[in-house]
């Protein structure tokens, strides 16, 4: 068939305009790849070509206000695989999975990982110096041991909880280590350089490198050797009572700058697999929440001094109860204290002295107080695991709960929430905001990079308010239910706390938090303590068990803090009467609830076996004197 001229003419303008479409469109892709995507083609390439080697930097030192170090590093060796000089790999693996105690196919899998080197093998990071011998004895090729640290904890147990712990990356994982992690771990460094395929370096290429900086030394405020003291009660507290637990807090009242924190039970933070994570992760002086007692009764007083409804001389008349609404809110010593001054009822803790006090500031006033000092809401100290505690609701707080209230019954706070709040009650009438970190510093040159000042949330109280305080704080301590945390030569205030723990909403027969917060000196207040145990198997009241604890803590930082011993306290006849007191009768008990017993004889220096809710047999018998330091028994059961 015979085509026409016209037809050949046809396609090839055809063909033409189609190559003209082509070329046209290679050109414009050409000039996409080229100009707009080449930049990041080239990278992918230069990606492709290169390796990295990467260095870990130190992480920073955790030590104490006075560079005593808490948390510092340890070298410690990684197992490193370099595939591409493997000779065996599968019986590399084997020999390693058995050091490693590793599943062999795990170790295959991991040391012939396409790379340049790898040391992700499983159980390879931070061996024992025995792991690690024995794998340097094997001499296997393409295995080597990299340097690598770890945290060392040069102290145990020490400040445990408010150190917290790390995870096998260095990566902060509880405590101060989890909080400040971005400011600890540094950052990291490396080698880079051109490479084929097989990891090998090419000739002519230039290596780029960038060194790790090392993480920031953080300075605490805790004190190392106020630490000690409160560890060293802490442990004699588990030994003598047997308690669910027992935890303390020393603070700086001027500053908010918290010395010392610690409970029990703890754990070892570079072994903390192996305790139960509520152990771990329950720093209980800001987690423990529960009613705090007498100690609350420092907030009342503050108010009512504060508001002017109450002066400290004016007398007062204690039956051994008040009558609110219709009930009977008992005295803890049921046949009462009779006519005294209301210094004296701060003395004495006289519960209905305290709701007279509640009472003349009504409602709004004290929950206003109470919200100012701090209690319902986090004091935002730099620690993880804080709670908030627990108000009555204003709207259902009627005339009982009012009463309960101003003597700490029916709130739920944590210890942190009331060392700052006595801490203002103290220090001149200013909340401040606790906090543990203090400065951090070049890990090089040891230049202060960054620092904490102390923060003032509020002005509660007058200066004037809060030296009436510390007044009558004192005289709890020289003459009345603070008695054992008397110290010659020292000006200590303070007051105790026994409060019956509750769950689910009902008290717990035979079950009591106890607990003390004291300050010295009285009238230039340096350190405040708090010291509470749960559950004691021994006995039942705060100023026999904790206000001991407290004296022996703050006696020995007085002497470390090198604060003298001076002549202007109380007297040492007054003290001696009061720390040598008459023989005491010891009344009958038989038949009443542990209970009645806690609120009607809370000096008694008690001492509890067995469970129940009454008690059912006591030693020695009712009517018999013992002296001062003379144990009365109470055994319980149920009728």
């Amino acid at each position: 068939m015979r085509v026409s001229n016209a037809t050949v003419r046809r396609r090839i303008f055809v063909a033409l305009i189609i190559g003209i479409v082509m070329y046209c469109a290679l050109i414009t892709r050409l000039g996409y790849v080229q100009l707009i995507e080449g930049p990041k083609l080239a990278q992918m390439a230069d990606d492709l070509l290169d390796r990295e080697i990467k260095f870990k930097p130190n992480r920073g030192k955790i030590l104490d206000r006075d560079g005593n170090e808490l948390v510092t590093n340890v070298s410690v060796p990684t197992v490193v695989a370099v595939p591409a000089q493997l000779k065996d790999s599968r019986e590399t693996a084997k020999q390693l999975a058995v050091i490693l105690g590793q599943p062999e196919e795990a170790v295959f899998q991991a040391i012939t990982k396409k790379g340049m080197s790898n040391d992700q093998i499983p159980g390879g990071k931070k061996l024992s110096p025995d792991k690690a011998k024995k794998i340097q004895e094997l001499n296997l090729p393409g295995i080597y041991l990299a340097g690598d640290t770890k945290r060392f904890y040069p102290n145990g147990t020490m400040a445990a909880h408010i150190l917290g712990f790390t995870g096998i990356d260095n990566q902060g994982l509880t405590g101060l280590e989890r909080i400040y992690d971005p400011f600890l771990k540094g950052t990291e460094g490396h080698i880079s350089f051109p490479s084929d395929a097989k990891g090998r370096v090419m000739p002519g290429g230039s290596e780029e490198y960038v060194a790790p900086v090392d993480g920031m030394d953080m300075y605490l405020t805790l004190d190392s050797s106020i630490q000690s003291f409160i560890e060293r009660e802490l442990d004699q507290a588990v030994v003598a009572y047997q308690p669910d637990d027992v935890l303390a807090i020393a603070m700086n009242p001027k500053t908010g700058e918290i010395l010392g924190m610690g409970s029990r039970p703890t754990f070892q933070p570079d072994q903390y697999r192996d305790y139960p994570s509520e152990v771990y992760n329950r720093n209980l002086p800001i987690w423990k929440t529960y009613e705090p007692g007498s100690t609350f009764k420092i907030v009342t007083l503050a108010a009512a001094l504060n508001e002017g409804v109450v002066n400290l001389n004016e007398g007062f008349y204690d039956p051994g109860y008040i009558t609110v609404a219709g009930k009977r809110l008992r005295c803890w010593k049921r046949q009462g204290h009779g006519q005294e001054t209301m210094l004296e009822v701060v003395e004495n803790s006289c519960n209905p002295g305290f709701v007279t006090m509640g009472q003349r500031l009504q409602k709004e006033r004290l929950f206003d107080y109470i919200k100012k000092f701090g209690f319902g809401q986090r004091t935002g100290v730099d620690l993880i695991g804080e709670e908030n505690g627990l108000l009555f609701n204003l709207n259902r707080v009627g005339p009982v709960e009012l009463g309960t209230t101003s003597f700490g019954q029916g709130v739920s706070v944590t210890p942190i929430q009331q060392m700052a709040a006595v801490s203002a009650t103290i220090n001149g009438g200013k909340l401040m905001k606790p906090y543990v970190a203090k400065e951090w510093r070049d890990s090089v040159t040891h230049d202060v990079i960054g620092r904490t000042l102390p923060t003032e949330v509020r002005q509660v109280i007058t200066p004037e308010t809060s030296a009436k305080v510390r007044y009558a704080l004192e005289s709890v301590v020289a003459q009345g239910t603070g008695n054992k945390a008397y110290i010659e030569g020292y000006r200590v205030g303070g007051k105790t706390g026994t409060a019956q723990k509750v769950k689910d909403g009902r008290y717990m027969d035979g079950e009591y938090i106890v607990s003390f917060i004291g300050f010295a000196p009285a009238d230039d207040p340096q350190i405040v303590v708090y010291f509470a145990v749960d559950n004691p198997k021994a006995l039942a009241f705060g100023g026999l068990i904790a206000a001991p604890s407290v004296k022996s803590i703050i006696e020995s930082s007085l002497q470390h803090m090198g604060v003298p011993k001076r002549k202007d306290g109380i007297s040492k006849e007054i003290n001696k009467a009061l720390g040598e007191r008459e023989p005491i009768e010891v009344p009958n008990m038989v038949g009443q609830t542990m209970q009645d017993v806690v609120t009607t004889y809370e000096t008694l220096p008690l001492v509890v076996s067995g469970k129940g809710k009454y008690v059912i047999q006591q030693s020695p018998a009712p009517g018999v004197k013992i002296n001062e330091g003379g144990k009365i028994r109470i055994y319980l059961g149920d009728k």
